[in-house]
């Protein structure tokens, strides 16, 4: 049996890819096991194996299989779930407990590890050229919140990278813009304070049938990829004759400001009472990019399967099947 630990995986994204797996491997040779740091049983329900890790803990490694093929590693501290801001954390769980997964995975022996990193390395590219390719050199603010985090982040691809070349371990990093999906939990971190996510307002707004501001440049275009096109992307690393990879991750298009409010009320809006677009250009633009997928498509067969609308209407599925669970 060749077993695939999936850290992280009790948060949104990591069940997302839990289910993936599931429901596209039908490779009996292969096992997905789940690790988080939270009490759960929603493995359970899946019959999917969970073990309850503290990252930051090496002695908490020894709970868990020693005959692993692969390691997906999506745990990790970010600004989005820090309430308040304390950097100690972002050392403890993204360098401390990323050097742990990499020893596991060299005192195991796995072929290889999959890593989710942040965009914001190179986040600020996308002011003078909306288009984010992999090889831009790093480029993010040092006078923010989320300078340590990122710093972080960079410092475990840079420990990754040690380990690949030291130890042949295969490694495949996935840079990671917003990730659009459905979770109950509707509200993030900004600043270390609570507040409702944006699209979460927007969408509460179409089904509503409130008025929408639109504010800033309505014309300025985010790439808006869904979890699925994501897990995609994983799973087919999880496979992939190659030694390593640097993958973007996106859809490799834009969608405007206003094509994200008008998909918005299409989706979501009732017949009886659709939300008023209201242009608010004296307001502070939205950020814009698009991330160039080219290496994903060329080295994993990446495709994309959800434009904007179609990533909007999946959603509503997911939102309606989650509350009736």
């Amino acid at each position: 049996m060749k077993n695939i630990i999936v850290f992280g995986a009790s948060g949104d994204t990591g069940h997302y890819f839990v289910n993936y797996f599931l429901e596209h491997n039908k490779d009996s040779n292969y096992q997905i096991i789940a690790s988080g740091s939270r009490k759960t049983d929603d493995f359970k329900k899946i019959n999917v194996p969970y073990y309850r890790v503290d990252i930051t803990k090496k002695e908490d490694f020894n709970k868990l299989p020693r005959d692993v093929y692969a390691v997906v590693d999506l745990a990790g501290a970010m600004p989005a779930r820090m309430r308040g801001y304390d950097p100690y954390k972002y050392i403890d769980v993204n360098i401390t407990g990323n050097l742990n997964i990499l020893e596991y995975c060299k005192e195991t022996g796995a072929d290889r590890i999959l890593f989710a990193q942040s965009f914001g390395d190179i986040k600020d590219h996308s002011e003078t050229n909306p288009l984010l390719t992999v090889d831009l050199p790093r480029k993010f603010s040092y006078t923010s919140d989320h300078t340590i985090y990122v710093m972080t982040k960079n410092f475990a691809v840079d420990m990754i990278e040690n380990y690949h070349q030291m130890y042949g371990l295969k490694r495949f990093i996935f840079r990671l813009p917003t990730i659009y999906l459905y979770s109950p939990i509707d509200t993030f971190y900004v600043d270390g304070k609570e507040r409702k996510i944006g699209y979460r307002l927007l969408i509460d707004k179409a089904i509503k049938g409130e008025p929408i501001e639109v504010w800033g440049d309505a014309s300025r275009v985010k790439d808006m990829v869904y979890v699925k096109d994501f897990c995609q992307m994983l799973y087919k690393a999880l496979f992939v004759e190659r030694d390593s990879g640097y993958y973007n991750v996106g859809t490799g298009k834009g969608t405007s400001l206003l094509n994200q409010i008008k998909g918005m009320i299409q989706v979501f809006g009732s017949k009886d009472k659709k939300s008023d677009i209201i242009m608010r250009p004296d307001k502070t633009n939205a950020p814009q990019y698009i991330m160039d997928i080219t290496p994903a498509v060329q080295e994993l067969g990446y495709a994309p399967e959800y434009d904007y609308i179609e990533m909007l209407e999946d959603f509503k599925k997911e939102m309606i099947k989650q509350k009736g669970e």
